[in-house]
């Protein structure tokens, strides 16, 4: 008996993410154009989030695909100990002018998680390099997200999906989020830690927060908690991996910063356009210093199959250019200018508890009278609804957000708004009838 493509998933296939027993099977996606993810019954859905906020360019991108294709031909990959190729040190020349301070240094992996993870052994090794035995304590922000390797996830808030690995963490403190009735608060904190000088390392994700519900804050904030860890001698970890890539309307987030850079950055999702798996992690000179030593045993011995990949370096170089382009660009302003008036006039729906936005991310946050959790149970049904439009949202507990692809068009970016705008107007409840189609 011929079996289905879910049926065949089902009987060998662990999603992410996912709750075995609990989730709906998964859609069978037989090829995807531009914002369209269209299945197997010809049914498409407009991806509003970018496949997890990495397609920058639209699915199918004739340009990266024609640069993968040619990069295959050429040098499909190679071992990255003792060898060099064009792909990597052309992308590294094209970023660091793209930087701010004095990030110079471009070490290659494959995800965010393992971005951080490396930048973290960076600085720790840092210090154990320069005899500085005494900078063991990592300062993060509640909320913080930043992956799933047991270093990240040490730096990441506490949570249920922390909870079964709590034994094996490293402690790290946590800054309460700042918010304009505690930033006083969080500023006194952030002095006291790290006038003890115990600290090596404050990691944050710059101006929002993704995955705790797209919570913003201020850069001015920002700036100043890094100026207080750079006067004390912590160094500063930016983890751009979903922020970066205008993403806020800059370059990198950190570039609304005034004053301070940070002395790692890490950076992944929209580096290859969202279809090959890449990371960076940048560091300064003055970091990489510390590791100029006949001393073999300070070697950063930290690497894997992939590094330096030429098919994603090719694509991220390729990725970067057209990112730059005008036409890009202008379709950046033209989405932050639609969130902008979308904006207003969602936030005085009945159902809109808060809305915000920083560049082509926009996050609504529903009333549903309910705790604002990821695991508040209404994200299932908001799922299920947007689904049932055909509209690919993914909410973080109550909070429904917006980050797609900059090619979206002006018509699908609308049906978008006007899907949302229906939820926040009349509620949840009144468009059962749609979810109960899909299910």
């Amino acid at each position: 008996m011929h079996k289905s493509l879910v049926e065949r998933d089902q009987s060998c296939i662990w999603h992410p993410f996912t709750a075995q027993t609990l989730a709906p099977p998964p859609l069978p996606v037989k090829r995807a154009k531009g914002t369209k993810i269209i299945l197997e019954d010809g049914t498409e859905i407009i991806d509003a989030v970018s496949s997890w906020w990495v397609n920058i360019h639209g699915h199918g991108n004739e340009e990266l695909a024609e640069t993968l294709k040619q990069q295959a031909l050429d040098l499909d990959h190679i071992i990255f100990a003792g060898f060099t190729h064009e792909p990597a040190v052309k992308l590294a020349e094209q970023l660091i002018p793209q930087l701010r301070g004095d990030l110079s240094r471009v070490f290659f992996s494959d995800n965010g998680s393992t971005a951080n993870e490396i930048a973290i052994k960076m600085i720790i090794q840092y210090f154990y390099n320069k005899g500085i035995h005494t900078r063991k304590k990592v300062i993060a922000f509640e909320g913080a997200y930043h992956g799933d390797t047991f270093g990240a996830l040490s730096m990441a808030d506490r949570s249920p999906f922390s909870k079964p690995f709590e034994d094996y963490l490293f402690d790290v403190d946590f800054l309460p989020f700042p918010t304009e009735d505690n930033w006083e608060e969080v500023r006194t904190r952030m002095e006291t830690l790290c006038q003890t000088e115990e600290y090596c390392a404050f990691i944050f994700e710059p101006l929002v927060q993704g995955a705790s519900g797209m919570r913003m804050y201020k850069s001015e904030w920002l700036d100043e908690l890094m100026g207080i860890a750079h006067n004390h001698g912590t160094l500063c970890i930016a983890d751009e991996v979903m922020t970066g890539f205008y993403r806020t309307g800059e370059l990198f987030a950190t570039h609304h910063l005034k004053n301070n850079t940070p002395d790692i950055i890490t950076m992944s999702k929209a580096l290859t356009g969202g279809i090959m798996p890449l990371s960076l992690t940048i560091c300064t000179n003055e970091i990489y210093n510390a590791y100029l030593t006949d001393d073999v045993l300070k070697t950063f011995f930290h690497g894997h199959s992939f590094t330096g990949n030429p098919l994603a370096c090719a694509v991220a170089s390729k990725s970067l250019e057209m990112l730059l382009s005008e036409e890009r660009q202008a379709q950046i302003k033209n989405i932050v200018a639609s969130h902008k008036a979308f904006k207003e006039k969602i936030k005085s729906t009945p159902f809109c508890k808060s809305v915000r936005q920083t560049g082509t991310i926009l996050a609504i946050e529903y009333d549903s009278e309910k705790e604002t959790s990821y695991f508040n149970s209404i994200k299932d049904e908001l799922y299920k609804y947007f689904l049932s439009e055909n509209v690919l949202l993914r909410p973080l507990g109550n909070v429904v957000y917006i980050n797609t692809t900059y090619t979206i068009t002006e018509e699908e970016l609308e049906k978008v708004y006007a899907v949302i705008e229906k939820v926040f107007s009349k509620g949840i409840s009144h468009v059962q009838n749609k979810i109960s189609e899909l299910t």
